[in-house]
């Protein structure tokens, strides 16, 4: 009888006396896609008020191949995310990471500005920040989320002479602060 009571103490203790249901959610970033790039997230349930995503994105084509305009990348980027009110709807904030590798040329870039329209880039890029969003209830499984973060970004690149030619003209590295994360994505939750 000691030990049941004992248990019974621990466990609401620790908050096991209320049970969770686990959610888990797929979703896709409409701002990614407007740039020609697919991608996918997947947002797991923590705890009442934490979820982790999982997101990606690759983008392998040209999207000019006679002026040699090209955005290729990919990307991964986890994000914790403690939400104000009951995980996935309504406020949240996020702490988020990231990794990519890129392959650009004639496109403007934000730690180039209209420089990159001449070059190539190749290199990578790793990163961290803050975000804050909002998730609306559309449907029953269906929700409709805002998100935007802010924060830095380590980038190390090979530059070549111009958009064809290929000639090297060396290596440079930057450090970015700024907006790291724009996002509406679609939400399908699947349990």
């Amino acid at each position: 009888m000691r030990k049941l009571l004992l248990i019974s103490l621990v466990l609401s203790v620790w908050g096991a006396g209320s049970v969770y249901a686990q959610k888990v959610a797929v979703k896709t970033n409409l701002l990614y896609w407007a740039t020609s790039t697919p991608n996918i997230g997947f947002e797991f349930g923590l705890g009442e008020r934490t979820t982790l995503e999982l997101s990606g994105g690759y983008n392998p084509w040209t999207l000019n191949k006679s002026e040699n305009r090209k955005f290729k990348h990919f990307l991964v980027a986890p994000e914790f995310r403690y939400w104000l009110c009951e995980g996935f709807q309504g406020h949240f904030f996020g702490i988020h990471a990231g990794y990519g590798e890129y392959n650009i040329s004639g496109i403007g870039m934000p730690f180039k500005a209209g420089i990159t329209r001449n070059n190539r880039y190749q290199g990578w890029g790793v990163g961290a920040g803050i975000a804050y969003g909002y998730a609306w209830i559309i449907g029953k499984r269906w929700n409709l989320e805002a998100t935007v973060g802010v924060g830095y970004i380590y980038t190390e690149y090979d530059k070549y002479e111009c958009r064809t030619c290929g000639r090297f003209k060396g290596f440079d590295s930057k450090h970015y602060f700024g907006p790291t994360k724009l996002g509406i994505s679609f939400v399908y939750m699947i349990k």
